[in-house]
């Protein structure tokens, strides 16, 4: 017989609602006015799971060895002690057995369940990965249900559906016993959330010098539902950071003690939502006289320039805060101090007077001394060596602190496209002392090298065979020569030094092959900013059967030698860059490939050589090469090869074969490009660009060249054969390469095309950059620079999505609407409409 040591000392100390229960056991008398001290000779824990016994027994504050009174109140405490736990759903202390003067004790105990799995009603699949998260915040698997943890789960799904503008959102949670596991629990959240409430009105009194509308607008996350494009929904904390905005708004125009004093939220009788701001304007103020103290580099009239404002001028904190602090473009007077070494110095602005609508400021400067750069440390390049990063530094020891010089560094690390632009850190722990700051760069890797792999299948014609057309190329954007020995960095081709190893191979049998390869060393000697390219491909195309008649191959041998320097006139964004191209055409019963032979004719046969050398002139001050929101990037290319006509009569153009007179090609050739990027609202840029390209002759003896003529049209995807005759694709969507280029079978001499886009981003992830874009284009082409007309263009417009992958590059697709197609005269949409497709690269 085991009894139980509870009596009514469990009763006085209160706890009969912890359900300790007594076993069907006979209890002996127990005379309570005679309590008998034993000594504890052992305890054991029973009826446990996941608790730890030991834990258990040290909780109770019973010990082995030590003196108890039986009954006595050490029986209540312990119990009070474990209940308290909120573990168990039973609770005893049972005495197993006394020897003399020894008692051995047992905690018996009885677990409440655990949670082991739960699962969702009501809610769509695509939710249940945002509800797992809010699960696992304050629930893992092997934990107690209790009433606040449950509490917690319902209050968390709320508020997910109400920041989604389910305001009415009813969140059950069942609680089933789980078959699977022994005392285990099983969640079931059954989710009604409603219908999204929206917002109705939004009404304001006491805005007498804004209107209504104007004040709605400015509260970017709290709108109204009759946006059609922009969500509608209440959400607190958003609702706060927009009456705050509402305060800043009126602190621009002058209104610098506008508050909102009253705000009320109320839903009518259809369930939306209303809500009403009462805004107390107060007056609207001036600045009157600003004077500077403390300045001594530069004079008081030089500084009232850069500050741009005026006696009489609407009062406002956020431009005066700007112009003195960080203006997005240079103008402010931090930058004045800070681009010349001053990195102690401070501005602050006093107000010395307010009389009536009127404000004086005092603008006092402390200068201090000029800080040098002490040390320029950088972290984090696990794969990249550290001399590719800090050869693109503007920052170096020794030099003065300069803030523009920290964010054109920032700007060349980001465009070398190895690390991760929205990890870059840059930190200027500063000593005083010393008079010094360091400057520390931290980065983080990122895939850079890329991987081209495709296939499709053309059908057979009566003039060629069909077959598969596979493509497979790979570029390394961070190889390393001199790693080549060291197989640690291979990865899987040796990197780190910043070099470029290009390597691209298509063929569709004996239809057509293409193989190019290319190196490029950017820092030639390592101590400038040299650039080295070697670049060689072999093309070769034929159509028809090989043996008939009707047989036509045209091949293409180039290799190409390059050489580049960054310039330091007019400024050091400028880029100078010299190729030697030397080329090899062979053309064998060629006429299907549309050479002109200058005579009215087609070129079929031969072989040409066209020696020339490029020379291009850019300037780069572009802040992403991927997503780019500012800068620009304009360049003036001239290729040319050597005149041949100068050294020659004219009766040898007038009297020798075509084969003859091209035999060494004779051209120059003009291209101008620009574009520009500026951010407008929020994450949305606009781009412009321009493009003009001319193709002229040395003389008046020689007919225009049949090669290096422009084709405009298509996705400059499409166009291989053209690809192949040396002709610069220029891609113009919404519209068929025919549908231009049917005027001039032999390619154009001159074309324009002018583009506007605006973009926003989806992800700027590094691993995948996605962005939708929504342009206007305009273009054309011409025989002769004579006809050329800048405002003669063919015009579309669309939308469009690319998504960049550093494995693969950009892919992305547009669908365009021409609006000056050729010989259309249907209404239908789709005679009007081309869609796109983007893959691997931007089409010129």
């Amino acid at each position: 017989m085991r009894p139980l040591l509870l009596g009514l000392s469990l009763l006085f100390a209160g706890i009969s609602a912890a359900n300790a229960q007594t076993r069907d056991t006979i209890l002996p008398a127990v005379v309570y006015g005679q309590p008998k001290e034993y000594e504890i000779g052992g305890i054991r824990v029973s009826g446990t799971q996941y608790a730890d016994a030991n834990a258990l027994i040290a909780i109770s504050g019973f010990r082995v060895g030590d003196k108890i009174r039986i009954p006595g109140s050490a029986f209540a405490k312990a119990v009070q002690s474990l209940w308290s736990l909120k573990l168990f759903t039973d609770v005893q202390i049972i005495q197993e057995r006394t020897q003399g003067t020894l008692v051995f004790l047992e905690i018996a105990v009885k677990e409440l369940p655990r949670y082991t799995r739960h699962s969702f009603v009501g809610v769509k699949k695509s939710k249940h990965d945002d509800l797992n998260g809010i699960i696992s915040k304050f629930l893992q698997k092997g934990a107690i249900m209790t009433d606040n943890v449950r509490a917690s789960l319902i209050y968390g799904m709320k508020e997910y559906f109400t920041e989604k503008g389910y305001l009415d959102a009813k969140v059950t949670v069942n609680s089933f016993p789980d078959e699977r596991a022994t005392n285990a629990v099983r969640l079931e959240f059954v989710i009604d959330r409603g219908k999204k409430i929206q917002i109705k009105e939004i009404q304001f009194t006491g805005n007498e010098h804004v209107k209504s509308k104007v004040l709605r607008k400015k509260m970017k996350n709290t709108r109204l539902k009759r946006h059609l494009f922009k969500k509608s929904k209440l959400i607190r904390k958003e609702y706060e950071e927009d009456k705050v905005k509402l305060e800043a708004y009126y602190n621009t125009i002058g209104f610098r003690d506008a508050r909102v004093v009253k705000d009320s939220i109320w839903r009518n009788k259809k369930g939306e939502v209303m809500i009403h701001l009462d805004i107390k304007e107060g007056n609207r103020y001036y600045f009157r006289n600003i004077v500077w103290k403390g300045n001594t580099l530069y004079e008081t009239k030089f500084l009232d320039q850069v500050l741009g404002i005026n006696k009489g001028d609407v009062f406002n904190q956020e431009l005066l805060d700007t112009r003195l602090s960080f203006s997005q473009d240079g103008r402010d007077i931090s930058s004045l101090y800070l681009d010349n070494g001053y990195l102690f110095f401070r501005v602050d602005p006093v107000e010395t007077a307010i009389d009536n609508d009127s404000i004086d400021l005092e603008l006092r400067i402390f200068e201090g001394p000029q800080a040098t750069i002490d040390r320029v440390v950088i972290k984090g390049n696990d794969r990249t060596h550290e001399h590719v990063i800090r050869r693109e530094l503007f920052t170096r020891p020794g030099d003065k602190f300069s803030r523009s010089d920290i964010i054109r560094s920032q700007r060349e690390i980001v465009n070398l496209g190895y690390f991760n632009q929205e990890k870059l850190g840059i930190n200027t722990p500063v000593n005083p002392d010393r008079g010094t700051v360091d400057i520390e760069y931290t980065v983080e890797e990122k895939p850079s090298d890329q991987l081209e792999l495709s296939a499709g299948y053309q059908p057979a014609t009566a003039f060629s065979n069909g077959g598969v057309i596979g493509t497979l190329g790979v570029t390394f954007n961070n190889f390393s020569v001199r790693n080549i020995k060291h197989k640690e960095t291979w990865n899987p081709l040796p990197q780190g030094d910043g070099q470029r190893l290009s390597i691209r191979g298509q063929t569709a049998g004996d239809r057509y092959q293409s193989y190019n390869a290319s190196f490029t060393e950017p820092w030639l000697g390592g101590k400038k900013p040299n650039s080295l390219t070697v670049a060689g491909f072999y093309n070769r195309f034929t159509s028809g059967f090989s043996g008939s008649e009707t047989f036509q191959s045209l091949e293409i041998v180039q290799g190409t030698v390059g050489f580049g320097t960054r310039l330091k006139f007019p400024d050091d964004n400028f880029i100078f860059r010299a190729d030697l191209d030397l080329q090899t055409l062979k053309l064998n019963n060629a006429s299907g490939f549309n050479f002109s032979d200058g005579r009215g004719g087609r070129l079929s046969d031969g072989i040409f050589h066209n020696y020339n050398l490029g020379l291009t002139l850019a300037r780069n001050s572009i802040n992403d090469p991927i997503f780019p929101k500012t800068g620009s990037l304009i360049s003036i290319k001239m290729n040319a090869t050597p005149p041949y006509s100068l050294f020659k009569k004219a009766s040898f153009y007038e009297n020798g074969t075509s084969s003859d007179i091209f035999r060494y090609v004779e051209y120059v050739k003009w291209r101008v490009d620009a574009e520009w990027y500026t951010s407008l609202v929020g994450k949305l840029v606009l781009k412009a660009q321009a493009k003009i390209g001319i193709l002229g002759r040395w003389s008046d003896k020689t007919p225009l060249t049949p090669f290096e003529r422009f084709d405009l049209g298509g996705d400059g995807l499409n166009n291989q054969s053209t690809g192949l005759q040396g002709r610069d694709i220029i891609s113009l969507r919404g519209y068929e390469q025919n549908d231009i280029m049917a005027a001039y079978p032999y390619g154009a001499g001159v074309f324009n095309k002018y583009t506007v886009e605006l973009r926003y981003p989806v992800s700027l992830n590094p691993s995948s950059t996605i962005f939708m874009t929504a342009f206007a284009q305009g273009g054309n082409a011409w025989q002769r620079a004579q006809d050329f007309n800048p405002f003669d263009v063919r015009r579309s417009a669309g939308l469009g999505l690319r998504v960049f992958l550093p494995m693969f590059g950009t892919l992305g697709f547009d669908y365009g609407f021409g609006f000056d197609k050729p010989n259309v005269t249907s209404r239908k949409w789709s005679d009007y409409a081309r869609f796109n497709i983007v893959l691997g690269f931007e089409p010129d």
